[in-house]
Parts: C-alpha cells; sequence; structure tokens
C-alpha cells in the first residue's frame, strides 16, 4: 500500500505538502496539487482509517435524516439499518439528527433549514417530488452538505447517490404478478401514497407500460391517493370499491396498506380481489396471513438505510463520490407460504 512518503518521494514535494493535498489542509500550488492527486491515483493510495477516525471524531460529523411518514412501518425499518450501521461506525464519531413528516412540501423545505441551522455535514433525504426540494439540494452541495435520496430520488439533483429499489421495475415487477393471478384478464384499482412522490408515480408507469405492450387485457379503472395514511387508506379503498363493484384487482404503489385491507374485509365482494402490495411491514404480514394480500414485492429497507450511511460517511472522510450513483436493492416476492 502507498504512503504519503512514496507519494512525497515521487512528486518531488514534502510529505507536508502531500498531506495538505491529499487531507485538504491549506491551500497548495494548483500545478503542485494536480501531480500530487494523479501520483496518489496512480499508486492507489488509500486514507489510514485510524488517521481518518482521528479526524472525524474531531469533526465530529452530523448526519441529517429526513423520511416520510412518523407512523409509516417501512421507514422504521430504514432507520433500524440506519442506526445499526452507526453503530458500526461509532469509531467515526457520527451523530445522526432524525425528523419524519408527512408529504408537505413546505413541511420539508423547513425541516431541511431546521437541520441545517444544527450544522450537519450531509443530509439523508427521502425527496418530494419538486423544483423547490431539487434547488434545495444543489443549494446544500455548493454549500459543501452532499445529499443522499434514499426511497425515492431527484436524479436531476446534484445529491451524489440515490440508494433504494428500481421503481419502473417494481411497478412492472407488480405488474407481471397480476398477470400470472389473474391469466391475463382483470380490472384494477390502483392505491397510491402520493402523486408527489417520484417513487409512486414510477411504480404506477412501469405498471402501466407493461400493461400496454404485453397485457393489454388488464385494465386500470382508476387511481386513487391516501398519502400514506390507513385512515385515508380505508376510505379510499371503500370508495373505489363503492363505484367499482366488479374490480378484480387491487394495486397499492405505497403505504396505507392495513386501511385498505380493513376496508377490503368489511366490504361486499362480487368476487375474491387479487391485492398486490411493497414491503413485507407487520400489517402487511398479517394481512397475508388473513388471505387478503395475494403477494407482496421487498425492497431491503434496512440495507437502504445501511447502505445510504455508509457512502454518506465514506464521502465525508475521504471526498471520493460514490462509484455508483444509483444504487439498487434486490427486489424479492413474498406470499403467504414463504413469509
Amino acid at each position: 500500500m502507498a504512503t504519503m512518503k512514496e507519494i512525497a518521494e515521487l512528486s518531488g514535494v514534502s510529505r507536508g505538502t502531500v498531506d495538505r493535498v491529499l487531507n485538504h489542509r491549506g491551500v497548495v500550488n494548483a500545478e503542485t496539487e494536480k501531480k500530487v492527486l494523479e501520483i496518489a491515483k496512480l499508486l492507489d493510495y488509500q486514507p489510514n482509517k485510524a488517521g481518518m477516525a482521528l479526524a472525524a471524531q474531531k469533526k465530529k460529523l452530523k448526519i441529517g435524516v429526513l423520511l416520510f411518514g412518523a407512523e409509516n412501518p417501512f421507514f422504521d425499518e430504514v432507520m433500524t439499518g440506519l442506526q445499526n450501521k452507526l453503530e458500526e461506525l461509532s469509531i467515526y464519531g457520527c451523530s445522526t439528527f432524525e425528523r419524519r413528516i408527512s408529504f408537505d412540501l413546505d413541511s420539508q423545505l423547513s425541516t431541511i433549514d431546521e437541520l441545517v441551522e444544527l450544522g450537519i455535514h450531509g443530509l439523508i433525504l427521502s425527496p418530494y417530488n419538486d423544483k423547490k426540494v431539487q434547488e434545495k439540494i444543489d443549494f446544500l452541495w455548493k454549500k459543501n452538505i452532499p445529499c443522499i435520496t434514499i426511497n425515492t430520488d431527484l436524479p436531476a439533483s446534484k445529491r451524489i447517490a440515490y440508494v433504494g429499489s428500481d421503481y419502473y421495475k417494481c411497478g412492472q415487477t407488480a405488474a407481471g404478478l397480476i398477470h400470472l393471478f389473474t391469466g391475463g384478464i382483470a380490472k384494477v384499482g390502483i392505491v397510491t401514497g402520493s402523486h408527489n412522490v417520484l417513487c409512486h408515480e414510477e411504480r404506477i408507469s412501469g405498471f402501466k407500460d407493461l400493461l400496454f405492450t404485453k397485457h393489454p387485457g388488464i385494465q386500470i379503472v382508476d387511481i386513487v391517493e391516501n398519502d400514506d395514511d390507513d385512515y385515508k387508506g380505508y376510505e379510499a379503498v371503500s370508495d373505489l370499491l363503492e363505484r367499482h363493484p366488479d374490480l378484480s384487482v387491487l394495486y397499492f404503489t405505497a403505504a396505507g396498506v392495513y386501511g385498505g385491507c380493513r376496508a377490503v374485509l368489511n366490504a361486499s365482494l362480487q368476487a375474491p380481489l387479487k391485492v398486490v402490495t411493497f414491503d413485507a411491514v407487520p400489517s402487511t404480514i398479517e394481512m397475508m396471513e388473513k388471505g387478503i394480500i395475494s403477494a407482496t414485492i421487498c425492497q431491503q429497507p434496512e440495507e437502504q438505510g445501511a447502505k445510504s450511511l455508509a457512502l454518506l460517511v465514506d464521502y465525508l472522510l475521504t471526498e471520493k463520490l460514490p462509484e455508483e450513483t444509483s444504487v439498487y436493492m434486490d427486489l424479492s416476492i413474498k406470499i403467504r407460504e414463504n413469509l
């Protein structure tokens, strides 16, 4: 493994100059800096972990975490993964400031400002799909506060990486499942969280596109929102079933599933419904065991939390951008028989 001494000898400069370049400790001539960085890259220089830990402890890294849904159990699992990774990174002296909000643009913008006031060095964010949030992420980047988006994305923003599922593929997977369940003839009601969350919209787009190209006998009769809320989910599904009594499938793109399933249980149906959801939170498992949910598509929430924190801390310590700008989780399908 290359050392600073070796880089200094090959660069024709002092070890102190190499230290200043690699650890950003003061001003160095631009030409000298370029030469040192090129040689360090050529030698595959890796910072000493003990030195990195000491520097991080002195800096006392503060990470902001801003997720949706204070009562959404999916994000509880994301936080579990994040907290487990935080313990692993305890040598670096990191701390987190966690906030959970509803689908509201002003709340997201004001909460980001609140976290910045607390002196965060980086932000893990489930972004509201709005240009103002993109501009806020871009502004943070200019202020040397990198952002990683999690579970849903703003790909045009200056976030350093996205961690989550390929939500378009999620929608296609749901369409494929429904084709298998129904033989290609069905009337589908879609229950989504919010049209202002990109992952919810892409799960609809992937679903629609696959039906259009491969399964035209499966028709979407309506799309309703529930804001990831079980009470609103109950009302939305009750109204949906009343207006479309011949519905044969419910496709949930987000949370609020338990409330929607309670509405199914209380409805007078012409025939049993097939229900496809996302994630294996406890309430979803309960409804699968009752035979209400046919299948659920899982996207590894704990891994999302752990990976997003690991990537952000690595960047804050090394200033190396992640090799992948989109880190996709594996999708898995659960039915009652493999819970």
